[in-house]
């Protein structure tokens, strides 16, 4: 195993972005419609974490047939440390309620590509 550290300098070494982000693989521990019932505020939360750029992705997951939702969800965070990112994720309606538990990783975006196109008459924008 390389240390976590040593490996992101060998990765922006080598010319990767090696942008450190943390992820979360939020799962369901309670029926449906107790998750159901606590989307509105978990929603809210993930709006606020938004407008504070603490949030950069997120979204249900589905099912390993791709078929259906189960109440899964993956966040992706920005933050300054694991410990950071482990409180927002306390922080949210899901995990405070014991509604979902989470567990919690840091990622190295290395690779990729994100394409923005701006509609300047329309104002909209979309990202893929």
């Amino acid at each position: 195993m390389v240390a976590w550290n040593d490996y992101k300098t060998i990765a922006r070494d080598r010319g990767a972005l090696a942008l450190e982000l943390y992820v979360v693989e939020s799962t369901p521990q309670k029926a449906p419609d107790d998750v159901k019932q606590c989307l509105p505020a978990h929603l809210e939360y993930q709006r606020e974490l938004e407008r504070r750029g603490a949030l950069a992705l997120a979204g249900p997951l589905s099912d390993p047939t791709g078929e259906s939702m189960e109440g899964a969800g993956l966040i992706v965070y920005r933050a300054g440390s694991i410990a950071e990112a482990k409180q927002l994720a306390e922080d949210d309606p899901m995990h405070q309620g014991g509604v979902r538990g989470f567990t919690l990783r840091k990622w190295l975006v290395n690779e990729g590509s994100v394409s923005l196109n701006v509609g300047l008459s329309t104002g909209k924008a979309q990202l893929s």
